[in-house]
């Protein structure tokens, strides 16, 4: 049952970008989408996720909104910091590998979570291990693994837990 779940979620979901991107509700292109969203739903739609129906809790939609500016808010942070030592090349940086430990458990929480890492300048996700993520920094500041979790994944993981898990 969660196969087909999945599958028709994926469907649901492309269709609905479909319409977006196209802007036109024609026959034509309705069937176009339709038929290319169906192809997606089946090759595709079991990567999608394994419990289609926690989708449909409204909660989860609260806290991606709630997501979304925190995100931001970090991402316009890091730029400036990655923009004034690109300004001040005398700022001592100190580059290196760190290891966090995140809580997250599902595949998706930790793919969410390592993109939000390494869309925000100065932070890379170079690997995911388990419940270890190692972590280019562009200045070390910590390298005990709690410090730097909370440090690093801190602001996004407890909002992610919320949307994904």
């Amino acid at each position: 049952m969660a196969r087909h779940g999945s599958r028709l979620l994926g469907f649901m979901l492309a269709m609905a970008i479909w319409l977006l991107l196209t802007w036109r509700l024609d026959a034509a292109s309705v069937v176009v989408g339709v038929l290319a969203s169906g192809a997606a739903a089946i090759l595709f739609g079991e990567l999608l996720t394994v419990y289609p129906w926690k989708a449909l809790k409204p909660s989860r939609y609260f806290w991606f909104l709630c997501y979304v500016p925190v995100f931001l808010w970090e991402m316009v942070k890091a730029n400036l910091d990655v923009a004034y030592r690109v300004m001040h090349p005398m700022l001592p940086i100190n580059p290196g590998l760190v290891k966090i430990k995140t809580k997250l458990k599902s595949d998706i929480s930790k793919t969410v979570l390592a993109n939000s890492i390494t869309l925000t300048p100065g932070t890379m996700t170079v690997d995911i291990k388990g419940d270890e993520l190692y972590v280019h920094w562009i200045d070390v500041r910590e390298t005990d693994v709690e410090k730097a979790t909370e440090a690093i994944a801190g602001r996004f993981e407890k909002i992610i837990a919320r949307v994904f898990e």
